[in-house]
């Protein structure tokens, strides 16, 4: 039947044979099979083929309702009721039964199996998977590994980690191309191919046949379903949509790759079968269908290619407009295979661009040698045409996963990577055209990192395929179509085009698959190696990077800020790190030794000509245009790299690459103006262009990028300055930042290109400039483990650093095949010699550290090095803060105590191409400049700081170290006849021109200059003249004419481009505009030399006249050995100290003029008698010193003090030194208590109308019912077996008694006889301070009108204190009267018990017993309300109501003594579980328990309990009438008396007094409740212990009865029990079931006295900090064996002359109100007729768990690892699904989805609804993917960090690095003491809401 329906659907013939009955289906489709593989299994196979066609051709008919479903939607319709899945699912049956040949398809499947050789694994995955990656046995860096593999191999010790797959990947266990055959794991190690079978030729005949159809079947699906897109509709819908219909076929063939290698091998024949594919594509004969579908196919082919004909229609034709419309016309195709759309839109550069397209193109084509890349691709077999609809579809997951699930055969691989290279260009068009690039993106990579990681198989196809020819096209292909005009230098006339980096293409990075493609096949060396020989692959790649010469060009705005900052700069950075460096990188990888100098020779070559072809096109000549900067050049990048290269590895001699002056000339411009701008922009120059120019700033110097920007460009301007004129160099840097005009003798200047704020910057910026070109040495003869060792030093001394940081900020080589690995064996080694590791630690406050890594002391003693610092700052605060670090390393290690200056750092030696750079030290340009700035900081001119003389000694000190002539000819050479030269300095050595005095300047001054009146002076008298004319005329300077001088004589030098008219652009910037003052000129007398100026400066710095005195003179040693450690370290005196040792070392000349400077600048001076007036005026200062002082002391001891108030205030974790509560407890006459309001700073009495309160934080908290009883913590669940089952916490024993006694006895009784609140109790907890609740209220208004966002919702109370900032939700009313109980109530009466007694009960029974009746309604009683109601609401319903009948009073009772319950036992936790500490606990300062117990006795009085049902009758009195109870059967009886919990009947008994409680009627209740507490442990006892020890006991306590105090003897007591008890049926069904029970242990009195003691126990606790808190009474603190004595006598039930020698035995504590053996019966009689009828629940009510363990979180295990790998793939109870989120709670082991939708109920996400049913609104929860540990609390929930360490302490958040995870035990130490002491609101800042969405 459903044949004939399917063929019905199908719209096919009807088939053939007749109808069979529908049970018989089945069985005929197998019948069928096996019938075909019997007759093609014969020799003459002919006929069953073709009955197998027959067949093929009707199941497999493409006439499917499928193109229904592809265009429109009546596809459900169409298919009758089945839909057009019946169809398909017969279909996919029938091939099932044709491969099994008749067979189970299940069997079929497990026979191939059997055949698998597979060495491989070949397992692949998508986006998101887990999978591993180990450094030590990857050859590839793409290398990868399953978990299963990795776990299999054995890499302990290596350098591994987890990633999540972000692109996809595949398992590359057993491929000895990728990866060591030692990391192999045990499934993949043994080469199978020996031991397996081969393969039966019957078994896969059946596949051969089938598969072709069926795939030719799915192709023509997918011909089908294509539709071309029109223009506007994107057509992913319809896409979607057919593939919806062909995931079960595609699944289907991923199944059958899963077979392993016997049928993939069939696979490979079908897809790769040429023969196949052209008999079924060519077949295609009359079928109308398949023509429909052919034509198809065809339109899709004919946009494969990169040109086709109606490109010359786009180009000529096309209006302008052409953007839009006729594109549209032209269907999509047209338009980006084109490259004509250069901006077409623009009419006027139609003729430029387009033009300059044109030669674009030509050029390209011409340099492909294959040009089948430009064609419509062509077919020739499935795989061919199958991958071209997997691009069409933008490669469809599934079709994905089938293509790489094939790639262990080798042979398809082989096919398969052809192909792929075929389709590469369709692929980049595809991609282009993509609206979902990215994941196209991540799919592609998927594929081609499988098939390009493998160097054998990329060489192959670059050989055979021209794979680099390709790849290149493809992207220089891909980056035309966004070209634009650059406007670099000259706007006009620029015929360079750069790319658009706002376009698409660059802003979502979607050239990214392509580029890494690139990069990942240029890791290969043979693959390089034929780039690098290629010379047309060069010029096109060059062609290539000269599009991103000069992207994003930044114009500075002059007037107003921008109005849209661009973000372009992102994209533009990432394009070239991405697209040039890498593969810059890629290649440099492959130039390392000297048979390599061909390359580099090749790659420079084309370099400088691409950069010549680029200055020409933008018209460069030598001044780069004003304002504009691009921080883009790799083609500068390019050369410089590879000449670094060639010196450092290649041995080449750098002349030999290098070019002519003039190009060097023009090649330093670029870099040089990115130098200046840089500083320009630190200067806020720039501040109009918005804040994106700063983060360009900040990108350029930025780990990732600076060794592919900023170390390259000063590298190349290393080389420029070695080559070059110093004097010139040395202008143009001057002239670059703009400050030449500030470098005059003159005390006024103007500076036409400069405002006078940005002066100084810009003068530091250019002076730093020089230091660093001249001290880096980074490429100049550094080596890798130098450069290294000093980039760690100075990321380190920025600041201290954890271990992956480091890792992230040291520059890597950008490209990650290059060999350099982070974590490799240098890296480590180098960093333990640089560094302390400084393990994580806690501070109080809760904010834990990572591991750090911090310098060893010799780093800072020797390696410091300032220069290194501020190249690699991306903030300038950095520098400080390293400076800052080093000056306090100073004071500490006492090496010096004042402000230091940044140390000088001996260089490592120049190599010796590079010695030409030194010239910069020695020539006159550069001492001009330094002398000018000596003499203007002497002089105090304006805009100079102590950074400019700083740089400016460092100047001098590199000149004095690298200065090369020998002293002798030096001194010669000054007598000589050039003395008097024009120029300033004799020569060009530093060590001569220092001593050369210069006498007379003439400088340029405005006219308001106080020089010039000076010099009209001077000129008048004839003297000064001539003494001018004397001395050779005043020196002139003009930097920019020197400049000007020089470029033209370097130009005319360079004859050999003496035909190119040089155009010398005067440019009109430097020349002063006309609206200035009138310049004039006039003479300085100056008389200096630079060593005098250092003297003087010496004096200036020091403060003191005649401070220099030469060391040589006193110790003549100094000069022979110079090396003195205490310069080392020191500010400016010290420098100038050094300078001057050093210059008078290097020659004797300058040793005599310092000695002469000294003698003359300091004539002695007789000592001067001081006038009366000086004397005054120095008194004055003396005193305004002296104010000064006091005023510094004064200030500082008042920062101490507020210091140590936010120390104490914010302390939250140690309460112990906080400020005790605000409480005057010192004197007791005072009857009112005093509080301070910190709102209003009021102090007063609480009063009736105007009441204060505690600051509260009221929280629900179920950690006492987290309890247990046994030692061993759980252990957090790592397998199915371990699970975790709450029935042993004490909120479930609890949970069970109260149920219990719910069942047997009446309601309103068994609500008194327990506490409740173990599990959503109320932890009330304090700050201490105090406030006036009417300024409450008004604090709460203002927070809520409050509209900064707040971490708490004002709404529901939250507030924070306003002191100390604590979190908090309440206040808590302080009642009135003393606090501290007035000494009446604490003398103890003489009265005896029995009085007491009576006093008690008449106190309970009077009601309205409280100094305020109720009645009246005050304010106090008001809050007192409103405050419990607020206790009420903070835990949910279902903790409140135990009551059988909903709302009984009896309810509100219980709820209200199990809160006082619930904080006594929450103190006792906290203070360990015993009291043996003693002292006023740490809660105790902050207690509010006395304050608490006010407000519940206040509200319990409210109900009084009817004197009738009143425990405390039964405890005191004998009741007579025993039978009259008897007699009413149907009502449920009480709960007996021994069965009530004595600590909640202490907490009923006190709360019903009324308040204040007297000492004495304290006292009298615990004695009385203390003889029932010790029943109950004796009948305990009797029931725990055997039927002989019962017997036994009996007898001899019977025997001591009538001894004189035989009540208070437990052997008495306990054979009296036994013996009552034994009246009833207790003891009787001593069945073999009890056995099991009772405990073998044979009872001594010793262990039955520690018994009964330890059952008393946690009464007497509880007991004795109640009365701590009523009384005041401070705790005794006492041993543990001890505990129980101490705290009786502390409670007074221990007579005090008790002696202590004997032993100690609990029942003397004993006081009996009436006679023990009556009250004990009539106890025990209520017991006995309980178990009349319920001996079994009558035992159990009787035993009772005293003893609980402190509450813990789960333990976890050692190793993140054994969590990770359980639960992350673990499913979900609820959902069975397995979560996104993972998570599980650390409180009870429940696994949960975080965020999960799926488990969502009543709109709460499953984490917060677990938290509410956990931990009553307190949830901590692991992430399982994050590692990080989340805290929910209530409404709000935050991160807490991680308890999971590396080896280096440092957290992994998300998992992103993927180390080893250990577990940090202190940490988790911290999250449990916050869980249990309740501080997580105090302790952790960043609190958000969750919105139920967690």
């Amino acid at each position: 039947m459903a044949a004939a329906a399917a063929a019905a659907a199908v719209g096919g013939p009807q088939p053939p044979q007749p109808e069979l009955p529908a049970p018989g289906l089945a069985l005929d489709k197998a019948a069928t099979a096996a019938h075909l593989k019997a007759a093609l299994s014969r020799p003459d196979n002919r006929a069953g083929a073709e009955e197998l066609q027959a067949l093929l051709e009707r199941v497999l008919s493409a006439e499917r309702p499928l193109t229904a479903a592809a265009d429109g939607e009546e596809a459900a319709v169409a298919g009758g009721g089945g839909g057009p899945g019946a169809a398909e699912e017969e279909a996919l049956e029938w091939c099932k039964c044709l491969l099994a040949g008749g067979g189970g398809y299940d069997e079929f499947c497990a026979a191939v199996r059997a055949y698998d050789p597979a060495a491989l694994c070949g397992l692949v995955w998508t986006a998101n998977f887990v999978a591993y990656r180990c450094r030590t046995c990857g050859i590839s860096p793409c290398m990868s590994l399953c978990a299963e593999c990795f776990h299999q191999g054995d890499h302990t010790g290596h350098d591994f980690n987890m990633f999540r797959s972000q692109a996809g990947g595949a398992c590359d266990c057993g491929d000895s191309n990728v990866m060591r055959e030692s990391g192999f794991c045990k499934r993949h190690q043994i080469k199978s191919s020996s031991n397996i079978p081969c393969v039966p030729k019957d078994l896969l005949m059946m596949s051969e046949f089938v598969l072709p159809r069926f795939i030719f079947c799915l192709i023509q699906y997918l011909r089908e379903g294509y539709n071309e897109p029109a223009a506007d509709v994107p057509s992913e819908k319809d896409l979607n949509k057919v593939l919806q219909l062909l995931e079960p076929q595609i699944s289907f063939l991923e199944d059958l790759t899963k077979m392993g290698g016997a049928m993939r091998s069939v696979l490979t024949q079908v897809l790769t079968n040429q023969q196949n594919y052209k008999d079924l594509t060519s077949g295609l004969g009359e079928n109308a269908c398949a023509k429909k579908s052919h034509e198809k196919y065809l339109i899709a082919l004919k946009s494969s290619g990169l040109t086709y004909p109606e490109d010359k229609l786009v180009y000529g034709i096309q209006e302008p407009s052409a953007g839009t419309s006729t594109l549209a016309a032209q269907g999509f195709a047209g338009a980006t295979g084109t490259l004509g759309q250069l901006d077409s839109s623009d009419e006027e550069d139609q003729d430029g661009s387009q033009g300059l397209g044109k030669r674009k193109r030509v050029k390209l084509s011409s340099s492909t040698k294959d040009q089948s890349i430009m064609d419509v691709l062509k077919h020739k077999s499935f795989l061919e045409e199958l991958l071209f609809w997997t691009i069409k579809y933008e490669f469809p997951q599934k079709m994905v996963t089938f293509l790489l699930n094939m790639l262990p055969d080798q042979e398809y691989k082989v096919a398969f990577t052809k192909t792929f290279v075929q389709h590469y260009a369709f692929i980049m068009k595809t991609l282009k055209k993509s609206h979902e690039s990215d994941t196209m993106s991540n799919r592609i990579v998927h594929i081609s990192v499988q098939l390009f990681s493998n160097e054998e198989l990329a060489r192959q196809v670059t050989e055979e395929c021209q794979l680099l020819d390709i790849m290149v096209t493809v992207l220089l292909y891909m980056m035309e179509s966004c070209l634009i005009k650059s406007e670099l230098q000259d706007e006009e006339n620029s015929l360079h085009v750069v790319v658009n980096c706002g376009e698409a293409l660059l802003k979502n990075n979607t050239y990214w698959p392509l580029v890494s493609d690139f990069i990942n096949i240029l890791s290969h060396q043979s693959v390089a190696k034929r780039f690098l020989e290629d010379h047309g692959l060069l010029v096109t790649w060059m062609n290539f990077v000269s599009f991103f010469q000069g992207m994003n060009l930044n114009k500075r705005e002059l007037n107003e800020h921008v109005e849209f900052e661009s973000q372009t700069y992102y994209a533009a950075f990432a394009a070239e790190l991405e697209a040039c460096a890498q593969p810059m990188w890629g290649l440099l990888s492959h130039c390392k030794v000297r048979e390599t100098q061909e390359y580099t020779r090749n790659v420079v070559r084309y370099c400088l000509e691409a950069l010549q072809d680029w200055f020409d096109a933008i018209n460069f000549v030598d001044e780069p245009a004003p304002n504009q900067v691009t921080f883009h050049l790799p083609l500068h990048r390019y050369y410089a790299m590879f000449l670094s290269k060639a010196v450092k590895c290649q041995e080449l001699d750098l002349d030999s690459v290098l070019p002519d002056q003039e190009m060097l000339m023009k090649l330093m411009i670029h870099p040089l103006q990115i130098q200046a701008s840089l500083a320009e922009i630190h200067s806020n120059m720039w501040v109009r262009n918005g804040l994106q120019i700063k983060g360009q700033a900040m990108t350029y110097v930025q780990s990732h990028f600076c060794n592919s920007m900023i170390d390259p460009d000063i590298y190349l301007l290393q080389v420029c300055a070695s080559r070059l004129d110093p004097d010139y160099f040395i202008s143009s840097v001057f002239e670059r930042f703009k400050v030449v005009d500030l470098l005059t003798m003159a005390s006024q200047h103007q500076n036409t290109v400069l405002d006078a704020e940005h002066e100084r910057s810009m003068l530091e910026g250019a002076l730093t400039f020089l230091v660093i070109l001249l001290s880096l040495r980074l490429h100049l003869g550094m080596s890798d483990d130098e450069i290294l060792r000093a980039e760690m030093v100075a990321q380190l001394c920025m600041n201290d650093r954890t271990h992956s940081s480091l890792l992230d900020l040291i520059p890597e080589n950008p490209n990650p095949k290059s060999g350099i690995i982070p974590g490799s064996y240098s890296f480590e080694s180098v960093l333990s010699a640089v560094a302390d590791f400084k393990a994580p630690v806690f501070e109080p406050g809760g904010s834990m550290q990572q591991g750090m890594y911090t310098p060893k002391a010799e780093v800072w003693d020797q390696e410091f090095d300032p220069v290194m610092v501020i190249l690699r700052t991306v903030y300038r605060r950095d520098v400080q803060s390293a400076m800052d670090r080093y000056t306090a390393f100073l004071k500490q290690s006492g090496k010096f105590p004042g402000n230091p200056w940044p140390p000088y750092k001996k260089r490592t030696p120049l190599h010796p191409s590079y010695k030409g750079l030194m010239r910069l030290l020695h020539c006159k340009t550069l001492h001009i400049v330094l002398f000018t700035l000596l003499y203007k900081i002497l002089m105090d001119h304006q805009n100079l700081s102590e950074h400019v003389l700083c740089m400016v000694l460092y100047l001098i000190e590199l000149g004095l170290e690298n200065s090369a002539e020998e002293e002798s000819d030096e001194e010669a050479s000054v007598c000589g006849p050039e003395r008097c030269h024009d120029s300033w300095f004799p020569g060009s050595n530093l060590v001569s021109n220092m001593r050369h005095f210069i006498n007379y300047v003439r400088v340029r001054v405005p006219e308001t200059a106080p020089e010039v009146k000076r010099d009209s002076l001077a000129s008048t008298s004839s003297d000064s003249l001539s003494s001018l004319q004397n001395s050779g005329t005043a020196q002139v300077f003009s930097l920019v004419a020197e400049r000007r001088k020089k470029f033209q004589e370097i130009i005319n030098r360079s004859s050999s481009e003496a035909n190119q008219v040089v155009r010398p652009k005067t440019s009109s910037k430097w020349s002063a505009p006309g609206s200035a003052p009138q310049l004039t000129t006039a003479i300085l007398e100056i008389k200096e030399s630079i060593l005098s100026l250092l003297i003087k400066l010496h004096h200036k710095l020091s403060g003191k006249q005649n401070s220099y005195y030469p060391p040589w003179l006193d110790d003549i040693e100094i000069l022979i050995q110079p090396e003195i450690p205490k310069y080392n370290h020191g500010d400016g005196i010290t420098a100038i100290e050094r300078i001057l040792l050093k210059a008078a070392l290097q020659s004797r000349m300058n040793k005599r003029i310092i000695e002469e400077i000294c003698r003359k600048v300091t004539p002695p001076v007789p000592p001067k008698k001081i006038t009366a007036a000086e004397k005054k005026t120095l008194d004055k200062e003396e005193r305004r010193q002296k104010a000064r002082e006091r005023q510094q002391k004064l200030l500082a001891e008042f920062a101490s003090r507020q210091k140590s108030f936010m120390e104490t205030a914010m302390d939250v974790d140690s309460p112990e030194n906080d400020i005790p509560m605000e409480i005057t407890t010192a004197e007791p006459q005072v009857s009112e208590a005093v509080y301070d309001c910190v709102i209003c700073g009021q102090s007063g009495p609480s009063s009736e109308d105007r009441p204060t309160g505690l600051v509260v934080l009221l929280q629900a908290s179920s950690v006492l019912g987290q309890c247990r009883d046994n030692i061993e913590p759980k252990k957090l669940p790592i397998t199915e077996e371990e699970q975790i089952y709450p029935w042993d916490t004490c909120a479930a024993v609890h949970d069970v008694r109260l149920s219990l006694l719910q069942r047997y006895f009446k309601d309103s009784s068994c609500l008194l006889a327990v506490s409740i609140g173990w599990e959503g109790g109320v932890y009330v907890q304090t700050c201490g301070h105090t406030l006036h609740i009417d300024c409450h209220k008004s604090y709460m208004e203002s927070l809520r009108n409050d509209q900064v966002l707040q971490g708490f919702s004002v709404d529901k109370g939250e507030f924070t204190c306003p002191l100390c900032r604590q979190f908090a939700n309440s206040v808590l009313p302080c009642y009135p009267g003393s606090n501290v109980e007035s000494n009446l109530w604490q003398r103890p009466s003489n009265k005896s018990i029995q009085d007491l007694i009576k006093e008690v009960e008449e106190l309970q029974g009077r009601p309205g017993a409280f100094p305020v009746s109720i009645s009246s309604e005050t304010n106090l009683s008001k809050e007192m309300e409103s405050v419990m109601k607020d206790i009420k609401n903070t835990t949910q319903k279902k903790y409140r109501d135990y009551s059988k009948t909903p709302g009984s009073p009896d309810n509100d009772f219980l709820f209200m003594y199990s809160v006082a319950r619930t904080n006594l036992e929450l103190e006792l936790i906290h203070r360990g579980g015993n009291l043996c500490s003693g002292g006023a606990s740490t809660a105790g300062k902050r207690s509010c328990l006395n304050q608490l117990f006010h407000v519940l006795a206040l509200h319990m009085r409210l109900y009084s309990i009817d004197s009738e049902y009143n425990p405390w009758r039964k405890l005191t009195q004998l009741v007579e009438e025993v039978n009259s109870q008897q007699g009413n059967e149907e009502q449920q009886p009480e709960v007996p008396i021994l069965y009530h919990d004595v600590t909640s009947l202490l907490l009923i008994q006190i709360l019903m007094m009324p308040q204040p409680l007297r000492k004495d009627h304290f006292t009298c209740i615990v004695k009385v409740l203390f003889t029932l507490l010790y029943t109950q442990a004796l009948v305990a006892l009797s029931v725990k212990c055997n039927e002989e020890d019962r017997s036994a006991w009996k007898h001899t306590g019977a025997l001591k009865k009538n001894t004189c105090d035989a009540e208070k003897s437990y052997e008495v007591l306990l054979s009296f029990v036994i013996s009552e008890l034994s009246k009833g049926k207790l003891y009787h069904e001593e069945g073999t079931q009890e056995c099991a029970m009772v405990s073998p242990i044979a009872w001594s009195p010793e262990s039955m006295e520690k018994y009964l003691q330890d059952f008393c126990l946690p009464f007497l606790r509880i007991t004795s900090l109640l009365q701590h808190h009523l009384f005041g009474e401070d705790l005794p603190s006492c041993q543990e064996e001890e505990e129980f004595s101490i705290l009786s006598s502390c409670l007074g039930l221990l007579p005090t002359f008790y002696q202590t020698e004997h032993p100690f035995i609990s029942a003397s504590c004993l006081d009996w109100p009436v006679p023990a053996f009556d009250i004990i019966s009539q106890w025990c009689f209520e017991i006995n007729s309980f178990t009349e009828r319920h001996a079994e629940q009558g035992k159990a009510l009787l035993i009772q768990e005293s003893r609980w363990k402190l509450p813990h979180l789960l333990q976890l295990p050692e190793n993140y690892n054994t969590i990770f790998q359980y639960y992350h793939r673990k499913t979900c109870s609820v959902c069975t699904k397995v979560p996104k989120d993972p998570a599980v709670c650390l409180v009870c082991g429940t696994f949960v989805c975080l965020k999960g939708l799926c488990c969502k109920q009543q709109s709460y996400c499953e984490c917060v609804l677990h938290s509410q049913n956990c931990g009553a609104g307190t949830g901590i929860f692991l992430l399982i993917n994050a590692s990080v540990i989340i805290i929910i609390r209530g409404h709000r929930f935050c991160l807490w960090g991680s308890v999971y360490l590396d080896a280096h302490g440092e957290e992994d958040r998300d998992l992103r690095r993927g180390k080893p995870l250990y577990i940090c035990k202190e940490r988790y130490k911290v999250l449990e003491q916050q869980w249990i002491s309740h501080t997580f609101d105090h302790i952790n800042k960043r609190w958000g809401p969750h919105y139920n969405g967690l």
